[in-house]
């Protein structure tokens, strides 16, 4: 996916119709950020129709190290440019996904006491690609009651932590709490595909600690047709060895349901 062409292939998402007013909104999260700590969050107001950031909080140069200046004036494009490669495709269809979700699943009323969460990797100012989550709420709606103008939450994480690609979207109910609506796990989409039914029979019977024979037995298969099973799915993983293999899906066990 080329970042310049974010918008044109995922309009869907950013296509709105009216220029909203955040005066008060701004007003209010200013004079907070004056008296927050700093720390290893930082927020901004997120402006999806003009891909700009409203307002960013001090703590942002803190987190990742990168100029207030280039960042504002540069906006959503410049952090979207410093994202993983690999991120980029699972993180649209995230967005999305959480976009058609909340058009045709959430009343009108409710769309304002909605809380989307998602994750990818942003290079910082060291070339280091750490782990972001950011959690929006909306501020503002276009004139289809779609969200176009959000409070962003970044939450930084160490760049040694394995996060998938998740979604969320929660809904504020009647008692202040919120409740699941919507949850996938992109990474977790892009390996059920990745990998045929058989290779996840045999995936299945790995993370049991089954050998080859085992395998082959349980499945009625012979042992070479197992071996080149695993061949193809470590190939397929880009991934060198079982153990690794073993490894990965006990700490994402979705990934194999």
């Amino acid at each position: 996916m080329i970042l310049e062409n974010i918008k044109s292939s995922y309009k869907e998402i950013f296509e709105s119709y009216y220029n909203s007013s955040l005066e008060d909104h701004i007003k209010k999260i200013v004079e907070l950020d004056a008296y927050l700590p700093y720390s290893s969050t930082f927020f901004c107001i997120t402006n999806t129709q003009s891909l700009s950031f409203e307002y960013i909080s001090k703590n942002m140069s803190s987190c990742l190290g990168l100029d207030y200046d280039v960042m504002k004036s540069k906006g959503m494009n410049y952090f979207w440019s410093r994202m993983h490669p690999d991120d980029i495709e699972p993180w649209l269809q995230a967005l999305n996904e959480l976009m058609k979700f909340t058009l045709s699943n959430i009343l009108v009323e409710e769309r304002s006491k909605m809380s989307y969460t998602w994750n990818y990797r942003i290079k910082n100012a060291q070339g280091v690609y750490l782990n972001v989550i950011q959690n929006t709420t909306p501020l503002e709606f276009d004139n289809n009651d779609k969200p176009i103008i959000g409070l962003a939450h970044y939450t930084v994480l160490h760049s040694k932590i394995k996060l998938p690609v998740s979604a969320t979207a929660k809904l504020l109910n009647d008692n202040n709490e919120y409740e699941t609506k919507y949850f996938n796990n992109f990474s977790q989409k892009l390996l059920s595909d990745g990998i045929t039914n058989r290779e996840r029979d045999i995936v299945r019977l790995l993370v049991l600690n089954k050998s080859s024979k085992e395998i082959a037995e349980k499945l009625n298969i012979s042992v070479n047709t197992v071996d080149t099973h695993r061949r193809n799915i470590l190939k397929k993983l880009n991934i060198k060895s079982t153990g690794e293999l073993i490894g990965m899906m006990k700490t994402h066990d979705y990934f194999i349901l």
